[in-house]
């Protein structure tokens, strides 16, 4: 009953978090730009977009129903519950956000539901207070790991909104790996929840958590500010719950199967999974360049024609200089 109640809350926050995902970014379009060295000016700036205010207080939702979650599932099966939540993006996408899905983005819809299956069949596995046990050296290398890569993806985005739709992607996938920061942290704080109020506030998986939280915060809100809406949602959803999934086996010891057979099954539905939310944002993602495209060629016009009505002013005189010299020479 307890695993079964852990999946329904990752459900709901797979579902609430991926309607956050997309209002947040009609806000994040729409408000200044996204800077870490302004925390409090970037922050005013976000939350003065009615869509991200929005989004952000589905966010929060989604995110107790997350680490209700995490209390009482084991982390690889809660991961591949909100990796599911990337079919409903792609009906959401489509049918209340304008985002068309086409038979490659349905293709990982099928392969998803397929991964989710083989986990439902195959869902032997610790669960409550037995299930946040925890290596703590396999957590401070992972860990370490994550941070180390998610810092290079966010050094290597120092543009602003003109470095295009590749920043968006890799700030989507920083973003991603920073939120398993946070939910290993918080998996392992739940451990922690029957000896007292004290150890749990000076726990510094505590603190991992709260920083964790703040670096994501200004990676996704500046991914979904300059990146393609699906394509970011997605990249972000699978760096998380890709490396969230391990994280469960590695530093959880969440078990693959009982039997080979079992671990191999396992094993290839999270793969299955990955692979269906890799599929979901493809096209999409060359629609959104071809808007891209369309509003570049628009955008040089207006100057273009500024230039041309101002050229006719000089122009005169130096063109009759020009041409006045070669007289005098003959």
């Amino acid at each position: 009953m307890t695993l079964i109640l852990g999946l329904t809350l990752a459900g709901i926050a797979a579902l609430v978090t991926n309607i956050g995902f997309l209002l947040r970014h009609r806000g994040a379009v729409e408000a200044p730009d996204v800077d870490a060295r302004h925390p409090l000016r970037t922050v005013v700036g976000l939350f003065s977009q009615k869509w991200w205010t929005v989004g952000y207080l589905f966010a929060i939702v989604a995110y107790a129903c997350h680490a209700g979650s995490l209390a009482l599932a084991p982390l690889s099966l809660v991961q591949a519950v909100l990796a599911g939540g990337l079919v409903l993006l792609g009906v959401l996408g489509e049918r209340f956000f304008g985002y068309p899905l086409g038979r490659r983005q349905w293709a990982g819809v099928t392969l998803t539901a397929v991964g989710l299956a083989f986990l439902a069949l195959t869902g032997e596995a610790k669960s409550g207070q037995e299930s946040a046990e925890f290596s703590a050296l396999a957590m401070l290398v992972f860990e370490a790991t994550l941070v180390g890569v998610g810092v290079m993806l966010i050094v290597s985005c120092t543009g602003g909104r003109a470095d295009g739709d590749g920043a968006g992607i890799r700030l989507g996938i920083a973003a991603g790996l920073v939120f398993t920061v946070t939910h290993v942290a918080v998996k392992a704080l739940s451990g922690t929840t029957d000896r007292g109020i004290a150890e749990f506030v000076l726990s510094p998986y505590l603190l991992i958590a709260i920083t964790g939280g703040v670096a994501a915060f200004f990676a996704s809100a500046r991914s979904l500010q300059i990146g393609p809406a699906v394509p970011v949602i997605a990249v972000t959803s699978v760096a998380s719950n890709a490396s969230a999934i391990p994280a469960g086996v590695i530093v959880f010891t969440d078990p693959l199967g009982n039997t080979a057979l079992v671990a191999i099954v396992r094993t290839v539905a999270f793969l299955l999974v990955i692979v269906a939310a890799a599929l979901i944002p493809a096209p999409t993602r060359a629609a959104g360049v071809e808007d891209d495209a369309e509003s570049e060629s628009e955008a040089p016009r207006r100057p273009t024609a500024r230039r041309r009505s101002a050229a006719p002013s000089p122009s005169p005189a130096r063109h009759g200089a020009r041409s006045a010299a070669p007289v005098r020479r003959a």
